[in-house]
């Protein structure tokens, strides 16, 4: 049996959509909040009527600038109620938002401007902006809730809707450029990743910024008329525990770093949680098992990327076997390739591929073509199992070489979970001139005997697999949203003494 699933076809969008407008579809028969912003004190809330309300005002504020169709707004916000407002405001007027993280230095926004070239740049007081001409705007959602409702704008469902950055774990972040159609691959999601309905209140650990925050924790909430709850901007990990059960979360979405974070903490019990959502990196098992223990709920990871998304989870309904990431969600077409482009046979290791007829598959990245041929491979490594799960073995690019043989990264972090760590990473470093070995770099509150770390490494490992060299760094690098910088650890090598 090959590794390729194809659960299509995905409902077919209308000729004429818009996808704030999909979005808010329920916002005027909802009396309740769409949307809190959780303080260590007070809280900022907008119910349903509010966003569609302040959403529509902002898109006449903006058309009202000379703003036409597919002009592009970059967004400078932190974790404030301006942002989705903003964001779905210029959508909903036909715009084209280009949400930027707040932490970017003035440099760093300079270069994405450049690449997007935005008509408008719309910020809150104090972040960085960029050297670019286009006009500064401040929201002013006061003024834009007494506006008359802007008309929503609908055309070709394959035109631009919104263009986010990629990580830049590989080298320079990518602008991605997102259709209107990309919100309707997310609805196989709502119940084959998330478990997401009406009644839920679903808090997000992330920036609003990150793709993962602004789909999972604002878009799918407000499709389905769930309530979304949000940290403020600077909120340590240490708060959130409190936060969630003060706002009584049902569903928690965060990356494992945060979830690694959390069972470090104190918890009080939270009765109204009901699992919990993983994305961004690799969910380890022993996280999961010891995330299981804790709060006596599950973990769901998700496999995505900024390209496409999620699409492969497990969920409350079909939990995925442990060790593994999940099930194509239905709707998708996927396979593990070859080098050559065919799948391989189920069990051997390959690339992650997604079709490119699927909806939730970009546009192309800024300055260069649209994806060609039949499938858009992702560079993750992957094995699919006889039932169709898929153990996620790290970025293709990622994998080390020890004794001649291939090995993912994250086969060998795995065995160093149970260790009072934060995170570590494995990578290959040179000692010697032409000579390479394995090494774990790992965050930790202070340095673990390396007899300690060898024995972790015993347990569950093949000689060749096992780390030659330990070493504690105060952070390992990692790009503003959290995601591991692998090939920044090698330059922070220290020889042994």
């Amino acid at each position: 049996m090959l590794s390729e699933i194809d659960t299509r076809p995905f409902p077919t969008a209308p000729p004429a959509f818009n996808l704030a407008g999909h979005v808010l579809a329920r916002a005027n028969r909802l009396q309740k909040p769409a949307l809190t912003i959780l303080h260590a004190e007070s809280d900022e809330t907008l119910t349903y009527a509010d966003l569609l309300r302040l959403t529509q005002g902002c898109a006449t504020a903006l058309l009202a600038l000379g703003l036409g169709p597919g002009d592009r707004i970059l967004l400078r916000f932190g974790n404030t109620l301006a942002f989705p407002v903003l964001y779905l405001g210029a959508i909903w007027a036909g715009l084209v938002p280009v949400p930027t993280s707040a932490a970017l230095t003035v440099a760093e926004i300079t270069k994405l401007a450049a690449l997007v070239q935005p008509s408008l740049v719309a910020a809150e007081p104090g972040i960085r902006l960029p050297d670019h001409p286009a006009p500064l705007l401040t929201p002013d959602l006061a003024r834009w809730s007494t506006l008359a409702p802007a008309s929503l704008h609908l055309g070709d469902p394959n035109r631009e809707a919104y263009v986010i950055f990629t990580s830049g774990t590989s080298g320079s972040p990518m602008a991605v450029s997102h259709a209107h159609r990309a919100i309707l691959a997310r609805q196989t999601m709502h119940q084959h990743w998330e478990g997401l309905t009406e009644t839920d209140r679903l808090l997000h650990a992330g920036a609003l910024n990150w793709t993962y925050t602004l789909g999972t924790g604002l878009l799918d909430p407000w499709t389905l008329g769930a309530t979304a709850l949000i940290p403020a901007s600077g909120t340590p990990a240490s708060q959130l525990p409190a936060l969630m059960a003060r706002s009584q979360a049902t569903i928690l979405a965060a990356a494992p770093g945060i979830y690694r974070q959390l069972l470090r903490t104190e918890m009080p019990p939270m009765p109204h949680l009901r699992h919990g959502l993983s994305a961004g990196e690799a969910l380890p098992r022993s996280l999961r098992t010891q995330w299981r223990e804790c709060s006596e709920t599950d973990l769901h990871e998700a496999l995505g990327m900024s390209e496409v998304s999620t699409y492969l989870s497990g969920s409350p309904s079909r939990p995925a076997p442990l060790g593994t990431s999940g099930y194509p969600q239905p709707g998708r077409h996927i396979a593990v390739l070859d080098d050559a482009g065919n799948p391989v046979p189920r069990g051997a290791a390959g690339e992650l591929a997604v079709a490119t007829a699927d909806p939730g598959l970009m546009r192309h990245y800024l300055g260069h073509p649209p994806p060609q041929g039949q499938w858009f491979r992702t560079g993750d490594a992957a094995v699919m199992a006889d039932d169709g799960a898929v153990t996620h073995l790290g970025r293709k690019d990622d994998l080390l070489n020890a004794g001649g043989f291939r090995v993912s990264p994250a086969e060998i972090e795995a065995a160093f979970h149970d260790l009072p760590l934060t995170g570590c990473a494995a990578t290959q470093v040179e000692p010697a001139p032409g000579t390479t070995i394995l090494a774990l770099f790992y965050e930790a509150p202070c340095e673990i005997a390396v007899p300690t770390l060898q024995e972790c490494a015993e347990k569950t490992l093949a000689r060749w697999k096992q780390p030659r060299h330990y070493q504690r760094l105060d952070a390992l690098p990692r790009t503003g949203t959290g995601k591991l910088i692998r090939k920044a650890l090698a330059a922070h090598y220290r020889r042994p003494e």
